[in-house]
């Protein structure tokens, strides 16, 4: 009997870890990985790292697993190449787990490889796999190194380099004036780099987030820097920006924690945030209303709708009751207004 034909690229949906969080996945897309879904700029990034000199593209084969968050794991970036399973991700925010994270994802990379071509591990020949790269690209506060590297065994009860298990997590800095030979050598992460560090100064400048981002935007198509998705993706740009990059409600969360705003300071820009917040989470809810609409005019049903959108289907029923109540106009103020008076707070 013929075998069944597997898609390596979907390899990842055939085990249990993932059938527990495909119903918890977001969908808010970091600017860093959109930037480098191309895989020309994900090979430049790649060549720039090693010092190799890939010129097709196609000789990736790209394996992310778009935006799957795991006990707050998220990756960005994974790709096998030249015998290595590469795990490119972006963090704003530090964090001493990151190997940790770096060891689930890699164990369940492993494990749906194996599956994917029926491999026997109790066989009496070794199996040969891909040798693991973990790199983080790094553009929060303290850290004034180039780069520093992150060990499993550090969190181990008994210290570094106890124990018969380590993963280790490269991290590198791409703040604007570190690592300044990588940045020469990848274009597209200097650009990056760039815009971001923009928004940055312009944040440290005393500027409302919305103006901050929209002069650095100007600022970088009048230098040249990222004219291709600023022209062109402008609106994506922003949701992605607004929704992760700068998420100054964790932000904040973190400044009162280290207690390092006095109390009226705190109040005021709890307010500010809090309204800016509202009003984010009511324009991506109005997004979503939009997209179920335009599929309940052209016929779908809810099941699929839920499938082609990647949501929750008891979440897209609710929406696809109310909105039939409005049709054929499909008002989403007015849609927005009744899913928000059965929500309650929620909205």
């Amino acid at each position: 009997m013929e075998k069944r034909r597997i898609n390596r690229l979907q390899w990842f949906k055939r085990g249990e870890w993932w059938k527990r969080i495909r119903l918890n996945r977001k969908h808010k897309d970091r600017l860093f990985r959109f930037l480098f879904q191309d895989k020309k700029y994900l090979l430049d990034l790649y060549n720039a790292l090693h010092g190799s000199s890939y010129t097709d593209p196609e000789k990736l084969e790209v394996v992310t697993m778009e935006d799957v968050i795991f006990m707050k794991m998220k990756n960005d970036l994974s790709f096998i190449i030249d015998s290595r399973l590469n795990l490119y991700e972006h963090q704003s925010t530090w964090n001493p787990n990151m190997p940790l994270r770096g060891l689930l994802y890699f164990t369940q990379q492993y494990e749906g490889l194996l599956g994917a071509v029926d491999a026997d591990v109790y066989r009496d020949k070794r199996l040969e796999l891909p040798t693991p790269e973990y790199i983080v690209f790094y553009n929060g506060g303290g850290m004034s190194e180039d780069k520093i590297t992150l060990y499993l065994s550090d969190s181990f009860s008994m210290g570094h380099g106890s124990g018969c298990l380590e993963c280790t997590c490269e991290v590198l800095n791409i703040k604007r004036g570190y690592n300044q030979e990588l940045m020469d050598k990848c274009h597209r992460l200097w650009e990056y780099s760039e815009f971001v560090s923009e928004i940055e100064a312009n944040l440290e400048a005393g500027k409302k987030r919305s103006e901050a981002v929209q002069a650095a935007i100007d600022s970088c198509i009048e230098r040249d820097i990222l004219t291709d998705i600023l022209r062109t993706e402008k609106s994506e740009v922003l949701h992605m920006i607004f929704l992760t990059e700068y998420d100054e409600k964790k932000h904040l969360r973190n400044v009162f924690q280290d207690g390092k705003e006095e109390g009226l300071i705190e109040g005021e820009i709890r307010g500010e945030a809090r309204g800016e917040a509202r009003g984010e989470v009511k324009g991506e809810v109005k997004k979503l209303i939009s997209l179920v609409c335009k599929k309940l005019a052209k016929g779908k049903d809810v099941e699929a709708i839920a499938e082609a959108l990647e949501e929750e289907v008891s979440y897209i029923e609710k929406i696809s009751r109310i909105a039939k109540r409005h049709a054929p106009e499909y008002d989403c103020e007015k849609i927005y207004e009744d899913l928000k008076a059965e929500e309650g707070s929620n909205l």
